[in-house]
């Protein structure tokens, strides 16, 4: 079974913080990302989400969303599974879409990444 809580690194070079997963699968965290929109320097930002409880064989899917606020006007919602191979170590997939506030409905097509 793969534990959320703990340090993550992606493939961007960003870190993720997950503290202590409770009993109904909830969890808070930070998330240092790299990569921001506006191009600045790496910012932590809060994360929270819910860790789906184990089904069978032990798999559970969670969820996540970062609010980018202290630097952009963005928020980001993750999804994914962990895996954990046979030598033990976890990974974490993702799928993510991150949306951005615009100035009107008419520029709405351009806010979903």
């Amino acid at each position: 079974q793969c534990q959320l809580s703990g340090l993550w690194r992606n493939e961007q070079d960003s870190l993720m913080e997950i503290s202590a997963v409770g009993s109904d699968g909830d969890f808070q965290g930070k998330y240092l990302t790299r990569v921001t929109l506006a191009g600045g320097c790496a910012r932590t930002s809060p994360l929270k989400g819910a860790q789906q409880q184990p089904g069978e064989g032990g798999r559970s899917t969670f969820g996540f969303t970062v609010r980018w606020d202290k630097f952009s006007n963005a928020t980001t919602a993750f999804v994914g599974q962990c895996f954990v191979d046979a030598g033990g170590k976890e990974t974490l997939t993702t799928t993510w879409l991150l949306r951005e506030a615009v100035a009107s409905l008419q520029e709405d097509w351009k806010a979903t990444r």
